[in-house]
Formats: structure tokens, sequence, C-alpha cells
């Protein structure tokens, strides 16, 4: 603890040993010393606060809480112990207990800047806006400072953007927050950059553009000085929301002059030139064009103007630039869109691009830049426009060990040749040739490849090699063969030659992540959680890259894995709450007001994040087919979850898909390229597969509801709600049968995505083995039990026959689903190794309906058993020697038989298969001609697959054992 003036507060040196052990996760001891100081010093709160802290960190809640609670309502108001309550709940994640605290410490000490501001931060990490506000200015008027007056303010307009009704915002907070700052704005008190970039925005959002942009453009603008150009970026904005295209073509244009390389001013410059002649505006006679200055609205002035910078480029002994020469290739761009004929004025497009191609091939960036505007020429130029630059390309001699090919001699001659390669598979001219021509070019790259490994010789492990691209391309050249021919061995080719890869830049994401795909769509998934490890992804790509991850782990049946990978994720989304609050707290410290707002975005963008929604509900399925009736009853696993079937907390209308599918560099061609379609069908086709599996979740969470009820009904003797469980079952099971019929419709439409674009879902193949029908039928009994339960077993036989007819129909489903797993996962076919991974994912479909099925059973077996005893007393107390057993005991016998048959069938299926996999002999397997060094890295990647096999056998033989254990148990 920090000492006070001279002398140390006694009570500080006292606790300094607690403080000490919670810092070094020494729980245990801090909890023991808290007790040793409290039996001397009773009333020393802080240390009882900080035994709460131990407690709650070795797992004892409760204990914390309540000793929390003891200190909390003396309401203390020494620092200490404010400071470790403000910890603990934070821990707890009770927030809102926080501001109970220093409303408290506020009235009992309301001249205290330190706690009021304490106070204004715990309502921020809540959000009670209109509290904030009112701690703002109380904290102003003890101490008039500027930023508390602006920190009032924000939480004004913190209030109009949560603000439901739209009206009030723009009524009532807005203006409010318009006149406070307008009253410093006249009593000149504005001293920061940070209270006008407030001022700005509260202008900004009431639409007042025209009095924003004279606050801009005044002697408040001038203190807009922490960016480049934020000033003219701002007037830039406003111009264009105004709709003043004279004024933004000017400070485009004279913007450009200063900055010809601000590729945002090209694009301003060039929306208000046509707008300005879509409007046929015309300047006046007399004086300037405008405020700005001389405006630019004829074709003829723009094509001047951009001619006259690259003359202005070319001039230049220096670096030259390359925003004028791609503004020439956008103008070209936007004239052909136009229909107009000038665009042939400013030259041939593949002449213009070989130009650019001369001046900066050797950057990187080349081929990004010219993949915007390759559209610009015909196809019958295509090779010619390629032929050109390779012309351009120096090279030098011959190399022995490449069977004398001729290479780059530096690292900038590569660079120039990588960007020639890259274009021509841009252009399509990769995938025009045949497999013969496709091998003669991965021949060549791979040969570039090794050659350029020499420029990296010294190069770090965390630093790329100048050559990696060249590996990257002969992949996807590979993997165009596989999809082409269906030959696998190009995809074992094509693994091998990305390890290689990996084993020189050990750091290149682009080979984890093709490398990834590769494995998962051979059916492998253990290789790829290291693989994605490695990839070491931060913060925000847990969302945008992680469904990489979560979608392949489950359906390759590697559990633990998808068990570890769900929570890993999870635990990112919850934490995202907590840590927006601590953006927001810092944004307000130091007046950074304009971030508060994308802070509040950020958070409600990952609250409603398609892939959160996804993984929370996959990971709650999992647990029920890791742990349901095995581990625990089923009852106490959706208890444990908080799961109620009533309630969706999905939000459907507002689910956001913040998936980066462009993660993967590719240069494919326009026509092979993600579209929008692509990501619009993708999308519809994960939100109807994700409401199937929560609708499942939430009907198995109704089965256990109706289980708990029938309990309470036969001991207390009531209906205690019986009733309203079943209308609930009945409303989503009606909810699960609509959405199959969608998921029907939309699987005839096959929507095919390119390799590199988004996965599948499984809503194909859960059709096609006949999961989802089974599902669904099994769990239309939970509808039919509650029937059968009001109308007992004497009035019920046509029901009877109905439910009888579902379990025989539920075996012959199983039994279906169990052909269709028949077959070798992995299998050697004249010395070439061949992956089944269809049969694999059926395996794992098998599993869950299964186990779907085993919960519907035994909820039979608790609705029929107690029917069938009080069936038996009436028997015996009207002496009636029928002797028929009801038709649903002998079809639910019918059922548990026709379970355990197809159940052991599948297991022996898996120790045939097990036993397969480990007598298989890779080494055995002859390959294709490799040198010795790449068939190691091609027999790596299939031993790494074989390996995956053999878990997910394992994982899969052992869950569905522990199914078989249930089965035992399901008698009447």
């Amino acid at each position: 603890m920090a000492a006070r003036g001279h002398v140390q507060d006694p009570n500080d040196r006292r606790l300094r040993p607690i403080y000490d052990y919670l810092d070094n996760g020494n729980n245990k001891m801090a909890i023991q010393q808290a007790d040793k100081l409290l039996k001397k010093h009773k009333d020393l709160h802080c240390a009882k606060v900080l035994k709460a802290i131990g407690l709650q960190r070795t797992g004892k809640q409760d204990e914390a809480f309540t000793l929390a609670q003891e200190v909390a309502t003396l309401e203390p108001t020494d620092d200490n112990s404010l400071q470790a309550l403000t910890i603990l709940y934070r821990e707890m994640h009770r927030p809102e207990l926080v501001t109970k605290l220093y409303e408290a410490a506020v009235k009992k000490v309301p001249l205290s800047e330190e706690y009021h501001s304490h106070l204004f931060m715990a309502y921020a990490r809540v959000g009670e806006y209109k509290k904030m506000q009112q701690a703002g200015m109380a904290l102003y008027k003890i101490v008039p400072k500027n930023p508390y007056y602006f920190w009032s303010v924000m939480s004004l307009v913190m209030q109009a953007i949560s603000a439901q009704d739209e009206k009030l915002a723009q009524t009532m907070f807005l203006p409010l927050a318009e006149r406070m700052v307008e009253k410093m704005v006249k009593e000149e008190k504005i001293e920061a950059e940070a209270e006008v970039q407030l001022y700005f925005m509260i202008l900004e959002r009431l639409g007042k553009c025209e009095e924003a942009l004279e606050v801009i453009r005044g002697p408040l603008g001038e203190k807009l000085t922490s960016e480049l150009q934020s000033r003219e970026s701002k007037c830039m904005m406003l111009y264009q929301r105004l709709q003043r295209w004279p004024e933004g073509n000017a400070l485009a244009s004279k913007l450009l002059l200063k900055n010809p390389d601000d590729w945002q001013f090209y694009s301003c410059y060039f929306d208000s030139l046509f707008h300005l002649i879509d409007q046929s505006w015309s300047p006046p006679e007399e004086g300037e064009h405008c405020t700005e200055g001389g405006v630019h609205n004829t074709v003829a002035e723009a094509m001047t103007f951009v001619e006259d910078r690259i003359k202005a480029e070319d001039q230049k002994e220096t670096r030259q630039l390359r925003g004028p020469y791609l503004g020439r290739l956008e103008l070209i761009h936007r004239l052909r869109e136009r229909g107009c004929p000038e665009e042939a004025q400013l030259g041939e497009p593949w002449d213009l691009m070989t130009q650019y191609f001369s001046q900066f091939g050797d950057k990187p960036c080349c081929i990004t830049d010219l993949k915007l505007y390759l559209h610009l020429m015909p196809p019958e130029q295509h090779l010619k426009f390629i032929r050109g630059l390779g012309e351009a390309v120096p090279l030098g001699g011959e190399s022995e060990e490449e069977g004398g090919s001729v290479f780059p001699e530096d690292t900038k001659a590569l660079q120039r040749h990588l960007c020639v390669c890259q274009l021509s598979r841009a252009l399509g001219l990769h995938h025009a040739l045949s497999p013969e021509g496709k091998l003669r070019v991965i021949r060549d790259l791979k040969a570039h490849y090794h050659h350029g490994l020499k420029f990296g010789a010294t190069a770090l492990k965390t630093e790329l090699q100048f050559s990696d691209m060249y590996c990257l391309m002969a992949a996807h050249v590979y993997v165009d063969l596989w999809k082409e021919t269906g030959e696998e061995s190009m995809a074992w080719q094509g693994i091998g030659l990305l390890q290689e890869g990996l084993s020189h830049s050990p750091s290149n994401a682009q080979f984890k992540l093709l490398l990834l795909l590769l494995y998962c769509h051979l059916g492998a998934f253990e290789p790829v959680v290291d693989l994605y490890s490695s990839l070491d992804a931060k913060h925000v790509q847990h969302d945008t890259i992680g469904y990489l991850l979560t979608r392949y782990a489950e359906p390759l049946g590697q559990f633990a894995a998808a068990s570890q990978s769900c929570n890993f994720t999870l635990r990112f989304f919850h934490s995202n709450q907590k840590d927006t609050s601590e953006y927001i707290i810092q944004a307000y410290k130091y007046g950074a007001f304009e971030k508060i707002p994308e802070f509040i975005a950020l958070r409600s963008r990952l609250n409603q994040s398609l892939h959160f929604a996804q993984v929370r509900t996959e990971r709650m399925l999992l647990d029920l087919f890791l742990e349901a009736d095995i581990v625990l009853s089923l009852e106490e696993s959706v208890k444990s979850m908080s799961l109620t079937p009533e309630e969706d907390d999905i939000p459907w209308d507002t689910l956001r898909d913040n998936r980066d599918l462009t993660v993967l560099t590719s240069w494919d061609p326009r026509d092979r390229s993600l579209t929008e379609e692509h990501r619009r069908a993708s999308m519809e086709e994960e939100c109807l597969w994700l409401r199937m599996r929560s609708l499942t979740l939430r009907l198995l969470a109704a089965l256990t509801a109706l289980g708990r009820a029938h309990q309470q009904q036969n001991s207390l003797g009531s209906e205690n709600g019986v009733g309203d469980k079943a209308s609930v079952a009945a409303r989503l099971f009606s909810q699960l049968e609509q959405a199959l019929q969608s998921a029907a419709c939309l699987s005839e439409k096959r929507s095919q995505y390119p390799f590199l674009g988004p996965p599948s879902t499984r809503l194909a193949a859960a059709l096609a083995c006949g999961s989802c029908q089974c599902q669904t039928s099994a769990l239309q009994l939970t509808v039919h039990l509650q029937e059968l339960e009001t109308m007992g077993l004497d009035e019920s036989t046509e029901l009877q026959t109905r439910i009888c007819n579902t379990f025989k129909s539920l075996v012959i489903q199983l039994q279906e689903m169990s052909n269709k797993c028949n077959g070798d996962l992995l299998e050697m076919k004249d010395s070439r190794l061949k992956t089944q991974p269809s049969l694999l994912e059926n395996l794992v479909f098998f599993l869950e309906t299964m186990s779907v099925v085993l919960w519907v059973a035994s909820q039979c077996a608790k609705v029929i058993r107690p029917l069938k005893a009080s069936l038996q007393k009436k028997k015996k107390k009207k002496k009636d020697t029928n002797t028929a057993t009801p038709a649903v005991v002998c079809g639910f016998q019918v059922l548990t038989g026709g379970l355990q048959e197809v159940l052991s069938q599948v297991l022996e299926h898996i120790k045939t298969q097990e036993l397969g996999l480990t007598a298989l002999k890779l080494a055995s397997l002859t390959l294709e001609p490799h040198t010795q060094e790449e068939e190691s890295f091609i027999r790596a990647g299939m031993d790494k697959v074989h390996s995956s096999y053999l878990r997910s056998l394992q994982e899969l033989g052992d869950l569905l054992k522990r199914r078989a254990e249930t089965l035992k148990t399901l008698k009447i």
C-alpha cells in the first residue's frame, strides 16, 4: 500500500501480507492471515472483505457474499474497504452492488471528489446513463472542472443512443446536450479537443450539418489536431451528407494536390464529379465557384486533373506514389460503368496496368491494386497482358538444380515474378488449364518456392519467407485438381506441401488456415486443434474466424476437443460485457467521447453474433450428449444449464453474421469468388440449422419439465402445471416441424460455396442420413405421452397404436441410419489412401439421435410405469382375469429390444473399424514420385489423419457403450 505523506497508516501495514497472498494466488493463506487479523481487530472491515475475496477465489461464493454484505450494510467510507468490495463484486459479476456502495459513501462524505468519481464510473459499468448524468453534474458542482461537466453531457448523448423512442432522443436528450455545450461555448470555456468532438457528435446526430460545418470551420475546429486532416475529413463527410457537391469536389481536389496518395479523397472527388454532371451544374459567371475554391464539373476537367497528377509523379526522382495511377484506372472504371466514350482517351487498361506493373511490380500490394481493375480487360487480352508482364520480369541465369529453369536473382525480381503468377491465377488462366497443365504449373511454382528460400536463409522464425506465396498458390492448384478430378492424392500432396511450407515459415497464418481446412475436409480434426491454437487468435477474432474451429469438432467425432473449443469461445463472449464496460470507463477518463458509441456498438455486435448463438446452443447440446443419463440425469443436466423451454434467448431478428469469410487468401477470378448471394445463402442456412438445434434443445428441456410436473402430480395429486408444460412442448414441436419443412426445401436448392468460402452447415448431411426426421419422430412422443397420461391405458387404444407405430418407426429409422454408417472410414485402394469423412459424420448423427431417442424412451418408461401399476391395481380390485398386456407396454418392450440390437450392430462396426485402422500399414503406401523430404511431409499428414480417425472412433465407441448401459436400465 502507498504511504500517506511520511506516516504510513498502521492498518495498511497490517493488511499488506493479505494483499501479497492474494496477488500471488495463495488464497488459503490470505484467508488464514485475515482470520488472525480479525481476532485482534474485529472492526477492521477491509480484512473481512479481503477474506471474502479469498473465499470467492476458492469457490466458496455464498460464504464470500455473506461476509461482503456484513461489511456493505455498515456503509464503509474507508478507501481500502471500498476498493476491496469493488474488486469482489466485479469478480462476482455483480457490478450493480458497487453503485449502492458508493451511493452510501457519497451520502456520508458529500464533498469527496474521489467518491463522486467512483460513483459515476460504477454507474457507467451498469449503463445507468441518467444517474451518470446526475452524478456528473453533482461532481461538477463540487469541483467545477470541464471534464466532469462533459461527462454529464456525454451521458445525455448515451441516453439518446440507447433510447427506444427515437423521437424522445431527437426532442429531449440531444437538444438538452446541445444547450449544455452551447452554454460552455458562449462562456468561452471550451478547452479540449474532446469537447469539440462531443459538440460535433451532438450536432451530427441532430442532423444539424450546417451548424456542425460552422463549428468545424470556425475557431473551435482549430482544436481538432489529434488526427491528420481531421477537419478536412469531417468537412468532406458533411458536404456529402448535405449534398453540397461543388464544395465537396473543390475540397477533394485541393486535398489531392497536397496529398495525391490519399485514396479516400479520390473516391470523394469522383463521387462529387458525377453528381455534378448528373445535376448539370455549372459554375457562376463571376467570382469563386464555391467557398472551397474551383470546381471540376466535366469529365474533361477530371481527366486533365488526374493526368496532371500522374505527370507530377513521373517527373519525381524520388519514390513515386501509387494513388494517381490507380486514380486513372478508377476513372476509367467509373466512366465505363456510365457508358461514357471519353474513357478511351485515357488509354488501354491493359497497357496502363502494364505500366503500373513496371513501376510498382516489386511491391506486394501490386496484386491487390491491379486485381480490382482486371475486369476492364476483355478475355482475349488476358494472355497477351500476362506475356507482356512476364517479359518485364528480370530473371537470372539457368539453375542446374531445377532442371534448367530461370529464376529471379534478387527479392525485387522475385516479387515481380510472383505478381505475374498471382495475376495469371486471378485472370483464370490456371483454371482453364488441363490437369496436365495444372501439374506443370505446380512444378514451376514449387521450383520457384524452393529457389526463393535462399533469400530468407537468415530469417527469424517469426518472419515469413519471401517465396511463401508460391507455396500457397501451388497448394491452391492442388485443391483445384482434387475438386475437379476427385483424386484424393492431390489433397495429400497439398497437405505435404503446406507442412513443408510451415517448416520454413512457422508463423505463416495462411498455410495454417488452408491446412486446417484440408484436414477438416478429409475428416480429421485432431491436427486442427494445434493449428488453430498456433494462430493465437486475439479478442474479436474468436468471433470472426472461430467458426473454422467450432464448425468441425463435434461432427468429426472429437467431443472432448469440441467441448474445449466451445468453452474457450464462450469465455471470450462472456468477458465481452465486462471488458466493454472497462473500455467505456477509460474513454470517459481520457475524454475519448467519440469512442464510447463505438464500444457500445461492439458490445451489441458481439451479443447479436450468429457465432455466439451457435456456440452457446451447440455447447449445451454437447454437454447433454456427453453427460446426460451418464454422469447426471437429463433433468439434473438441464437444470445445471438453467435452461427453460419457454424462453428463447436468441435474438433472431437482429442476428449478425460477423464471420470473416475472406480470411483465406484467394486469387480466384470473379466468377469463382465469393459473392453476396453466397453470403446471403450461407446466413439463411446457418440460421435455419441453428433454429433446429435450438428447438431440439428446448424440447429436451420441455421433456424434463413435463417429467417433473408428472412426478409432482403423482405425489401431490394435483395438476400442478402439467397442462401448461404440455402446451409449451406442443408449440415447440410444431415449430420444429415447420423448421424441418423449411430445411427440406432449402436442401433441394443445394447452395454450392467456393472451397475457400463459408463451410456448409450440417443440415444437408443431417437430412440425408435421416437424423433430423428420426429426432423429430422421437420428440413427437413428448406430446403423445401427455395425452396418454391424461387418458390412461383403459381408454387410449387408438393413441397406444399410434405410439407403438412410432416406436417401430424409430427402430426402423435408426436401423437405416446404422446402415449408412457402414463402410471403411480409411481404406487403401491400389496403394492409395482414401478417406470417407461422411461415414464419420453419420456415426456422430447416429450417436446424437440415439441419445435423443433414449431420453424420450426414459420419459416413456416414467409415464407408462405408474399407468401399468395403476391398471394392475384396478384389475386386482375388480378381480379381472383379463391378462392381456396393454399395447403400449408391448410396444415399449419391442422398442428397447430393437434399440439394443441396433446399438450392438454399430458398436460392433466401430470395433471392426478400430481394428482395421490399427492394422493399416501406411508405410506400405507407394506415393507419387517425390523427393524424400516431400514424401516425409505427406506421410506425416497421413499419420495425423489416421490418428485423428482412431481417436474419433474411440470417443464415439466410449459414448455409445455408456448409452448401451443406460438402455439396460430402461424397464417398465
